[in-house]
């Protein structure tokens, strides 16, 4: 007791201190007051040049004062530009001394600084304010993106309470060996992979999955690193090294998800290299082929006029929009699948996502809980405590998860285990053993078929698996064993179906007949059991050449790495789902859940829309003002809004998808 109180009292402490001290280098992690100030002050400089515009236009325009003109003019303005105007200046000067000549800086400063030449002060000061108001809006949008996906980043404590020889010291996660024991006082986190070693644990596991219902685990379960403790003090044994804890994965692979682009967003980067230095040379000709012409035919050149018209031609074509606007939206949607406990690696996975209409799945812990229960127990004379304590006294001795089912049901029944005499475990078919001088033996048809053992008045109809017991060669009862559907798997695959996911398909190890009983329970037409690995491969490829669109692959499994390689997109189980499953796969569900795979459909389609949204927008609004500009009609203040007034509008419609709620029912 005075153990766990130590734990108490020093968890506590550092709950008054703050809790998180190894935080400190994160803004997320300040004051909130410290935080929104620091947010005020990076937004301060584009308030104020706002400010001054503003006022700066009243006076010209409203009010029209006399003393509002020449160098006061301008020095009012070129007072309202600095702020926002000096940072970009900034940027375009390194990118010259990179050899970087055209880029977004350089446009905008070209612009700017012509407006000014010519006199027009307020339309340079807007285009440089709208464009770094929509910089801080970017800012913010993937502030908020990578907040969704670094909520994991400090899931796990750096601390652990380890137990040994019955006392409890305070010690590095890191040191922690595979084999140790640590312990969980209630409200505190698991910071190592684990199995349960107390009878039940109720845990938050919200900032893993994105599931705020409770996880409830029994004796022997996995318990994941970042888990929080609900309900009572629990032990786990761990598992895995600090490093090695699936949450250290996944957040490895968040890291590197933004990494990986999609093919809209690379080709847009390649568009606006090429793009851009056409522009400015068309800008150029607009001022330099009147000039010319003026020349040969001896005309009057405007040169304020012309250089006027290449300015608005400038920040019209300006691809901000496009450059700002569409990784954003990858981005949003890895964020927003991120905050409902779904990794995606990649915006290229998200475009994937939204195309599919094929998803092939795995049956065992992908669309099943992955542990076998035992559903019915026949006894022919024997009392069922006593088959029921025959048949666990022999399982008890077996690692196999159908042994460790029926020792479980056992436990629950409060069922006495007998001794037993000369065990013997026989691969693939039972086990055999003495109890009280009885002969009893436990296992599947094939076991009794070869002790002789006449079984046709105890057969029953099923197509689970079944478990005989004889004892002194006579067969005295059964248990019936059986995996279940996840409770959610059934409106998973109607969420799908609803999704035009045409063609749903199960692939299983396991025996056809069950495979075949899953399938129809999920609302499943087409199944195939009885598949090794290369089995899974062969189907998987057939599939691939028979559809047009994508193919899924949704897999939990170490046998499951090799298909979900070779997958148009792997999507692994991560909670449960074996590491090289986690690595292999394209997308991974952090809560088991098979409900999550259409909220990861839905996620990728809308992202998609929104890219497809923002290109249109930008084109459409571009094109509309350069023939308006052609005919002398935009003026800067149109050009502005078709550069950055549709950048902002593209943000703001990027910025959406982090502030949906993504259902399976929607």
């Amino acid at each position: 007791m005075e153990d766990i109180k130590h734990i108490q009292a020093h968890q506590h402490s550092q709950a008054e201190e703050g809790c998180c001290t190894h935080h400190s280098h994160n803004p997320a992690s300040e004051h909130p007051n410290e935080q929104g100030k620091s947010r005020f002050r990076v937004y301060y400089p584009a308030f104020f040049s706002l400010v001054l515009l503003l006022t700066g236009l009243a006076l010209e325009h409203w009010l029209q004062s006399d003393a509002f003109n020449g160098y006061k003019r301008f020095l009012w303005y070129l007072t309202a530009y600095l702020p926002v105007g000096l940072p970009v200046l900034k940027e375009a000067l390194l990118s010259l001394g990179n050899k970087d000549f055209f880029n977004e800086f350089f446009l905008m400063t070209l612009a700017t600084l012509g407006a000014f030449y010519i006199g027009e002060y307020p339309e340079g000061v807007a285009v440089m304010l709208f464009y770094s108001f929509g910089e801080l809006l970017q800012g913010d949008a993937v502030r908020q993106a990578r907040k969704n996906i670094k909520t994991l980043m400090d899931i796990r404590p750096k601390e652990a309470f380890l137990l040994q020889n019955d006392q409890i010291t305070t010690v590095n996660a890191d040191t922690v060996k595979p084999g140790d024991t640590i312990v969980v006082k209630p409200g505190g986190k698991v910071s190592l992979d684990g199995e349960l070693l107390t009878d039940y644990a109720t845990l938050n596991t919200a900032a893993l999955t994105g599931e705020s219902k409770p996880l409830v685990l029994e004796k022997g379960e996995n318990v994941l690193a970042g888990s929080i403790v609900i309900d009572s003090l629990i032990q786990v044994q761990v598992t895995k090294k600090f490093e090695d804890s699936a949450v250290a994965k996944i957040l490895e692979l968040a890291q590197n998800a933004a990494s990986q682009k999609a093919p809209t967003e690379k080709y847009i980067r390649k568009f606006a290299k090429i793009y851009t230095p056409i522009v400015v040379l068309c800008a150029v000709l607009i001022l330099l082929l009147p000039f010319l012409y003026s020349l040969y035919t001896g005309g009057i050149f405007l040169f304020d006029e012309w250089l006027y018209r290449a300015l608005v031609f400038l920040v019209i074509s300006c691809p901000c929009a496009l450059v700002v606007s569409i990784p954003l939206g990858y981005f949003g949607g890895i964020g927003a699948a991120s905050r409902n406990g779904i990794l995606v690696k990649g915006g290229n996975f998200l475009d994937l996502l939204a195309k599919i209409k094929t998803v092939v799945t795995d049956k065992t812990g992908t669309l099943t809980n992955g542990r076998f229960e035992v559903q019915h127990l026949y006894t022919k004379d024997l009392n069922q405590d006593t088959l029921l304590s025959y048949i666990a006294s022999l399982e008890s001795g077996s690692t196999h998860p159908v042994a460790r089912a029926v020792v479980q049901y056992a436990g629950k029944m409060n069922t006495v285990l007998s001794a037993v005499e000369g065990l013997q475990e026989l691969p693939g078919r039972g086990v055999t053993g003495q109890i009280n001088h009885k002969t009893i033996a436990v296992g599947n048809d094939r076991l009794m078929k070869e002790l002789s053992v006449d079984l046709t008045q105890i057969t029953p109809q099923t197509e689970d698996t079944v478990l005989y017991c004889a004892v002194n060669g006579t067969a005295e009862g059964y248990l019936v064993i059986a995996d279940s559907l996840k409770e959610d798997s059934l409106s998973a695959v109607s969420a799908m179906k609803s999704l035009g996911i045409n063609r749903i398909v199960m692939v299983s190890g396991d025996k056809d007949s069950i495979v075949q009983k899953t399938a129809r329970q999920a609302g499943i037409r087409e199944a195939y059991g009885d598949c090794m690995p290369d089995d899974k491969v062969k189907i998987l490829s057939r599939i691939r050449q028979e559809e047009s669109k994508p193919v899924a692959f949704v897999g939990d499994g170490i046998n499951d790495a090799p298909v979900l390689a070779i997958s148009d997109i792997g999507i692994a189980m991560g909670r449960l789902g074996s590491d090289a499953a986690i690595e292999m796969a394209d997308v991974v569900i952090q809560s088991d859940q098979p409900s999550r795979i259409p909220v990861a459909i839905k996620i990728g389609r809308k992202t998609q829309s929104i890219v497809l949204q923002n290109i249109s927008l930008a084109f459409g609004v571009k094109l509309i003002v350069l023939l308006m500009g052609a005919g002398g009609i935009a003026t800067l203040w149109e050009a502005v809004f078709a550069d950055v007034g549709v950048a902002l509008l593209a943000i703001l419609n990027a910025i959406r998808i982090q502030k949906m709620n993504f259902n399976i029912n929607d």
